[in-house]
């Protein structure tokens, strides 16, 4: 798949968010990757070889304050090598892009790996 066609489904994706989540994502950056990188994946699994679909980095939304100024960006990483290496079909490819979306945009917003699992976002 053209990573522009893969881009088009990540919009797909966030259309599908309720316009009051999609607000708050103002200060987040949405980042296309092919892969994670392993560095990365090290300091926050401790497995350079861990292979997710999305990651989120920086400060969740409820841990921020007015005089957070000096935080770096929110990230949200999607990784598009796996997603499509696990998800050949188009439509699962589509949906598992919206699943971990969601994920990731929850981390955002505070929500623990627990509540995920409670709606199936895990």
């Amino acid at each position: 798949m053209k990573r522009a066609e893969f881009d088009a489904l990540v919009t797909q994706a966030l259309q599908l968010i309720p316009q009051r989540f999609r607000a708050a994502l103002e200060n987040v950056e949405i980042v296309v990757e092919d892969w994670p990188d392993p560095e990365l994946m090290e300091q926050v699994t401790g497995d350079r070889d861990a292979e997710v679909y999305g990651l989120f980095t920086g400060r969740p939304l409820p841990e921020r304050s007015f005089g957070d100024w000096g935080d770096l960006p929110s990230i949200i990483y999607l990784y598009r090598k796996p997603l499509e290496e696990d998800f050949p079909d188009l439509r699962e490819l589509a949906r598992e892009v919206e699943i971990t979306l969601v994920h990731e945009i929850a981390h955002y917003m505070g929500f623990g790996e627990e509540i995920l699992q409670e709606y199936g976002y895990d």
